[in-house]
């Protein structure tokens, strides 16, 4: 694989974008700022998900699970068709199909709770008497790598734009960075050079973050986040064109006070806290 890392002095950027995923395998919400401190994850970032009925999670339930117990991108296309917001404050979440708003439901009560599960029932043709389960567990998140550690639970997932586009330039098809569903979009960093970040510091805005472990996609990345079709068989592209099935990859925040915000510095291989 050809490497464009560049030198420590080479690697600096600039958040981007930034997105939070209250529901796992919903839509994202931009954001122009993330609040993050060390040991904690994201504020509002995978802490509902809607677990298969006939799965293993039950309320209450403190241990993490794979992500195939919950339906998701990899196994659940149709859900990229579904534009959903959920509003923290008040608690609720709207669903929108094409624009026209189809559910708005308090997920902090029961008949709303009632609501939202009957609803994604009939869109994953779950059978009536069993829908979805509502999946909210305090100091939980219902990250993929939650079942690595409680502090890879935490971790901040980054892609690199150049990376992206690296990509997109080999297989001569757009590649929509969304679908890579990740916190942090980094715009300025040599593409690829995050291959080499793990056990990395590195420094975003006011943050130090370590780099942790490389993002391995599955078949989640070959849905289109606009038409909802499986339409780029990005695993597999990725493995032909560069011998791995990487894009991005996971941070655990270290120190500063967050928090991330657009247009924040990013530097890696950083070796005091940022001031």
């Amino acid at each position: 694989m050809t490497r464009e890392a560049g030198t420590a002095s080479e690697r600096t950027g600039r958040v981007a974008a930034l997105f939070v995923y209250p529901v796992k395998g919903l839509s994202p919400q931009r954001v122009e700022t993330l609040p993050v401190e060390p040991g904690r994850g994201i504020d509002g970032d995978r802490v509902f998900a809607l677990a298969r009925p006939e799965g293993r999670y039950v309320k209450g339930q403190r241990q993490p699970l794979p992500k195939g117990q919950f339906f998701m991108l990899a196994r659940d296309a149709r859900l990229a068709d579904l534009g959903t917001h959920f509003d923290a404050r008040s608690n609720r979440l709207t669903v929108a199909v094409r624009g026209h708003e189809v559910l708005s439901a308090d997920v902090s009560t029961e008949d709303g709770e009632r609501a939202v599960t009957a609803f994604f029932g009939r869109v994953l043709d779950c059978d009536p008497a069993l829908p979805p389960v509502l999946a909210r567990e305090r100091d939980r998140r219902f990250t993929d790598v939650s079942v690595v550690s409680d502090s890879m639970m935490n971790a901040v997932s980054i892609i690199n734009l150049a990376s992206v586009r690296d990509l997109e330039r080999r297989v001569g098809a757009p590649v929509d960075p969304l679908r890579f569903r990740a916190n942090i979009y980094v715009e300025g960093l040599p593409a690829w050079c995050e291959r080499e970040l793990t056990g990395e510091d590195l420094g975003i805005g006011t943050l130090r973050l370590r780099g942790v472990l490389a993002t391995k996609r599955c078949a989640a990345t070959e849905v289109n986040p606009e038409t909802a079709e499986r339409d780029l068989a990005v695993p597999r592209l990725l493995h032909g064109e560069y011998g791995h099935v990487e894009m991005g990859w996971y941070a655990e925040v270290t120190g500063g006070n967050g928090p991330v915000s657009l247009g924040d510095r990013v530097e890696c291989g950083v070796v005091s806290a940022p001031s």
